[in-house]
């Protein structure tokens, strides 16, 4: 059974930085890719960053700007996703996932073949 628990999650002032992790367990780690979505109230979950298999390959919705950095641990089966500048438009529920295909998943939510059950960001002073 493929799990994926995510940490880190909590209250940032504007401009602070938080850094999520997510552990992964019962797949083969290095043969996934590894992503976080996002989800605001009302809005769409959206495409954040992604990671290839090696840890080399990287991508970032749009709107990180240069913001957030996504790195693996192929040892520890950790994916985490540090976070600066953070902005109130940053507030969202942050979603960990898994999928076989690097490309695909940066396309979309059809790209995800396993999700966690996500950790909260509130970006409020």
């Amino acid at each position: 059974q493929v799990q994926l628990v995510e940490s880190g999650g909590g209250l940032v002032q504007p401009g602070g930085s938080l850094r999520l992790s997510c552990v992964a367990s019962g797949l083969t780690f290095r043969n996934h890719a590894m992503g976080w979505f996002r989800q605001a109230p009302g809005k769409e979950r959206e495409f954040v960053a992604a990671v290839g298999g090696q840890g080399i390959t990287t991508r970032y919705g749009d709107f990180v700007k240069g913001r957030f950095t996504i790195s693996r641990d192929n040892v520890k089966s950790i994916v985490h996703l540090q976070m600066n500048s953070l902005k109130t438009e940053d507030a969202a529920v942050y979603y960990c996932a898994a999928g076989r295909s690097f490309g695909t998943m940066t396309r979309g939510l059809s790209g995800v073949d396993y999700w966690g059950k996500g950790t909260l960001i509130t970006v409020s002073s």
